[in-house]
């Protein structure tokens, strides 16, 4: 490992900084800084929040897409021992203030795109004290780079200790509400070390930050770029054109997209024409994949593609699928890996115990991977977190070598392009709908995106709502990449005598004929 980690994530960066002070840090459009620069820049950040008031262990949240200026606030929160909120862009205003309340966020950082959101519930927030616009100016509001070159270049030295919150990010909730995650230097330190042991993140190489920083995907990449001394080359969002041309001109080295992407980039018609020699790595993960898509980008690519599989609330991967294990030949293309170095992973049963080789039960782990907690909810905490496990709410098995698959989901949940969607807020939506009388939300193959989401509803015996119509209708209720991209009408919902509806009834004529049920 190229790199000594210190006891705390902004130590850590800190000598980072000093030891590659002249080397280019992050690459964003037209703006580049050094090594020296990111750490001056933090420094204005970190006095600008503190002349705000904020406090160690305030939220600060950042609402806009992926730019150069999200690593200044991380580092510049880190180094005041304040923690940053990832806000998710692509929620609706009434989403996004419930994640600024819930956060307790006193400052929001927002992106020109996200004004009118924030115009929006801005009164509605009792914590929010500041807000700071990035890119462009909003009369009312102030100016990032305006407030921070106005502040004075120091390092408030504030020392952090291991099991501090440094970033906190939010995950769909099983009945509607998000809620946040906690994640410490602790878990940030184990991750970082667990996952460079094993893929080929050299000191130096140019890396490609391209998934959104609201994601632990997103976030860990840029932190391990960072912490490797990397050129962080940054793009606002999965743009295909945009991904190809950079990685030919940029020589990008490493790269971590999910499946979609991957199929995207294939897709496109430059794909064929783009120069992937620099390519030493292909990280991928967080949704289904199939097999040929795999097979076809690594021909393509001509790299080493490392597969992962783990949650926000595990700081990202706690397993991991090698280069060396995506021969064809070898079988393993639908298993997720060995579990990291330092993480414990288990099988078990509905009553916790442990269940034989190639059985099939919930999926649970303990490491110093796993989350502090969720922010202000102890119940859902010690629902989670039993005796030091994580339950992930995955269900999978072990085969006779002691790879994992990942066979279905305890929770239901759908994972689309990278995203995840709870069926129970889907379908709340659905249900606030007068018309409808009752209905129940699945995930089903999709080439593109993994899995998309599909609805089964029961009108009532006057009406005849049109699928388009209830589409548009859950748009106006929750974030459109969560809404149903088709309906299918029932006369009732299978159910078990309890009253639970059978998902799996309805899902698995659409999974018969599938290699697999979900992805790592």
């Amino acid at each position: 490992m190229d790199i000594q980690l210190q006891n705390s994530l902004a130590n850590s960066l800190r000598w980072r900084c000093k030891n590659s002070a002249e080397d280019i840090a992050i690459k964003f459009l037209d703006r580049e800084q050094t090594y020296s620069e990111f750490d001056n820049n933090s420094n204005l950040v970190a006095q600008g929040l503190l002349k705000f008031g904020i406090k160690e262990d305030t939220r600060v949240a950042y609402l806009a897409k992926n730019t150069d200026y999200f690593f200044e606030i991380f580092y510049g929160a880190l180094k005041t021992r304040s923690v940053v909120v990832g806000v998710n862009w692509r929620l609706t205003a009434n989403e996004v203030a419930y994640v600024l309340e819930d956060s307790k966020s006193e400052v929001v950082f927002v992106g020109p795109e996200f004004f009118e959101i924030i115009e929006t519930i801005k009164d509605r927030l009792s914590s929010l004290k500041n807000i700071v616009c990035l890119d462009k100016d909003h009369s009312d509001w102030i100016s990032y780079e305006t407030w921070r070159d106005s502040q004075e270049n120091k390092d408030p030295l504030a020392e952090s200790t291991k099991d501090d919150d440094v970033i906190q990010l939010y995950t769909s909730g099983t009945t509607g509400n998000p809620k946040g995650v906690q994640l410490t230097n602790k878990n940030f330190r184990s991750a970082t070390e667990s996952t460079i042991e094993l893929i080929p993140f050299s000191s130096g190489s140019n890396s490609m930050v391209c998934m959104p920083v609201y994601h632990i995907a997103g976030t860990n990449w840029g932190i391990w770029g960072l912490l490797q001394g990397c050129k962080n080359i940054i793009i606002p969002e999965v743009e295909p054109g945009l991904i190809l041309d950079l990685v030919e001109k940029e020589k990008v080295e490493l790269v971590l997209w999910v499946p979609a992407v991957i199929l995207f980039l294939l897709q496109h018609p430059n794909a064929s024409k783009t120069d992937f020699s620099s390519l030493k790595m292909v990280m991928y993960g967080a949704s289904p994949i199939a097999e040929d898509t795999v097979t076809k980008a690594i021909e393509l690519m001509d790299c080493g593609f490392y597969q992962v599989y783990g949650l926000t609330e595990t700081t990202g991967a706690i397993t991991i699928l090698s280069a060396e294990d995506h021969p064809v030949d070898k079988g393993k293309l639908r298993s997720c890996g060995k579990p990291l170095p330092g993480v414990e992973i288990k099988i078990v049963g509905e009553e916790g115990e442990d269940v034989s080789q190639g059985k099939v039960g919930e999926i649970i782990t303990k490491s110093n991977l796993n989350m502090k907690g969720y922010w202000n909810n102890e119940k859902a905490t010690l629902e989670s977190i039993k005796n030091e496990w994580f339950y992930s709410g995955d269900v999978g098995y072990y085969d006779e070598e002691g790879y994992l698959y990942i066979h279905d989901r305890v929770k239901d949940m759908i994972v689309s392009g990278g995203e995840n969607i709870y069926p129970a807020e889907v379908e709340n939506a659905l249900m606030s709908n007068p018309h409808i009388l009752d209905a129940a939300v699945i995930g089903i193959p999709d080439e593109k995106w993994g899995e998309s989401t599909k609805g089964f509803v029961v009108l009532d015996a006057d009406n005849a709502l049109t699928e388009e119509e209830i589409i548009s209708y859950t748009k106006e209720k929750i974030a459109s990449y969560k809404c149903p991209k088709s309906i299918n009408f029932i006369k009732e919902l299978p159910r078990n005598p309890s009253g639970k509806v059978l998902r799996r009834e309805l899902r698995d004529p659409f999974w018969k004929d599938q290699e697999r049920g979900v992805g790592g």
